[in-house]
Parts: structure tokens; C-alpha cells; sequence
């Protein structure tokens, strides 16, 4: 049973220790940007041009 006690006490220090990091990154900024993540999968994409196509298939 003293096991159980320790184990919950554990758990209880590392949610306050990911419960403070996170209210730390939230009052720094690193999620005020919300535009971005919406519109990132249209920008990741290159371009690909007819001699990477024949460079592909000359390679193979």
C-alpha cells in the first residue's frame, strides 16, 4: 500500500512540473500565433519542375 502512496505522490510532482512549463510557454508567447498552423500545409510543398521528374527517372 506504501507504494501506491509514493507512486501518487510522484505523479502529483510531474503534472505540477508539466502544469508550471506549460503556464511558463503560454505567458512567453509560443502559442500566440494561430494564423500560421492554419495555413502551413499550403506552403510546404515545393514545387516540382519537369527535370527533377526526369532526373528521378533517370536515377532509378
Amino acid at each position: 500500500m506504501e507504494v501506491v502512496y509514493i507512486t501518487i505522490g510522484v505523479s502529483v510532482i510531474v503534472a505540477i512540473l508539466f502544469f508550471t512549463a506549460f503556464i511558463k510557454s503560454v505567458k512567453s508567447g509560443q502559442y500566440e500565433d494561430t494564423y500560421t498552423p492554419s495555413v502551413r500545409m499550403l506552403f510546404d510543398d515545393e514545387l516540382v519542375s519537369e527535370k527533377d521528374i526526369k532526373k528521378e527517372k533517370s536515377t532509378k
